[in-house]
């Protein structure tokens, strides 16, 4: 749909520019980050993995890195729910380090941050919108309860059950067990 052409990269754009100064410049984003990693050390402690990054220089690149590989993903439309999903997870701490406006007491800056901090929170609502987005194609559940019921009918088929166990009895026992009725048999 040309819509979703549009939309993705110009979602997208943004993370891939801001990954790309990251990369090409980490040094302000790591004495950004350096005092909040520390904050999270002392709170977790040993509790991480040995394998885990701590270094916050190494927390921003891995950071721009996402952003760079799955703004293009989303950008291209490849695995653009995965992207969405990957930058989502990205832009949550990067919010809460960068714009904690909170933290400022200079009103014109506690201002800048919080327009950032709004407008972070609306690229999040994007990204969530391109996350759950079938493109039309109906959920993963509605396709696993498909197929159970196509499976479920070709094994009887293959048994020589036709009829097969009558579940509506099942259902009505289950639903007089729970106290409710289906719609048709109410008295409302």
């Amino acid at each position: 749909m040309l819509v979703r052409r549009l939309a993705r990269p110009l979602l997208a754009a943004v993370f891939i520019k801001g990954g790309i100064d990251t990369l090409l410049n980490p040094e302000p984003r790591v004495a950004m980050v350096a005092p909040k990693v520390a904050q999270a050390q002392d709170v977790i402690g040993d509790k991480l993995p040995p394998q885990a990054p701590t270094e916050p220089e190494q927390l921003v690149r891995i950071d721009a890195g996402v952003k760079i590989g799955a703004g293009v993903l989303l950008a291209l439309g490849k695995f653009p729910r995965i992207a969405s999903l990957l930058l989502a997870g990205s832009v949550i701490p990067t919010t809460a380090t960068a714009h904690a406006f909170w933290e400022y007491d200079d009103p014109a800056e506690r201002s800048n941050h919080q327009t950032h901090f709004l407008k972070n929170l609306g690229l999040l609502g994007g990204l969530i919108l391109a996350a759950v987005d079938t493109e039309g194609k109906p959920s993963l559940g509605w396709r696993a309860r498909r197929a159970s019921r196509k499976l479920a009918k070709q094994t009887r088929e293959l048994t020589g059950s036709s009829d097969g166990p009558d579940l509506s009895e099942w259902a009505d026992s289950a639903r007089s067990a729970a106290g409710t009725r289906p719609k048709a048999e109410s008295t409302e």
